[in-house]
């Protein structure tokens, strides 16, 4: 009896160590994925703004898509396209994705 329950402890430990690991793993890489995707779009919203084609602190996906600095872009990790209002906002020296559901 004892051996059946050291077994099945060591069975549920592993299976745990192996879930949360793969948990972690996972969850990091959507991170990377959506991280390296707002960039892209950042970059696109700069080079608008540096050559004089956009204007303000904001802009949206769909002026980029409007003057072809961007295809639509859609989130890596859920596959859905993003809604053409989000935005690129340029406050304090920094850029920031805000993504409107």
């Amino acid at each position: 009896m004892n051996k059946i329950f050291i077994t099945l402890t060591v069975i549920f430990i592993t299976a745990l160590i192996i879930g949360v690991t793969t948990y972690k793993v996972l969850d990091e890489h959507n991170t990377k994925l959506t991280e390296v995707e707002e960039k892209y779009i950042i970059e696109a919203a700069k080079k608008c703004l540096n050559e004089k084609e956009c204007s303000g602190t904001t802009v949206t996906l769909q002026t980029l898509y409007d003057l072809n600095y961007l295809d639509f872009q859609a989130d890596p990790v859920t596959k859905e396209y993003y809604n053409p209002d989000s935005f690129v906002k340029y406050e304090d020296a920094t850029y920031t994705f805000v993504s409107v559901r």
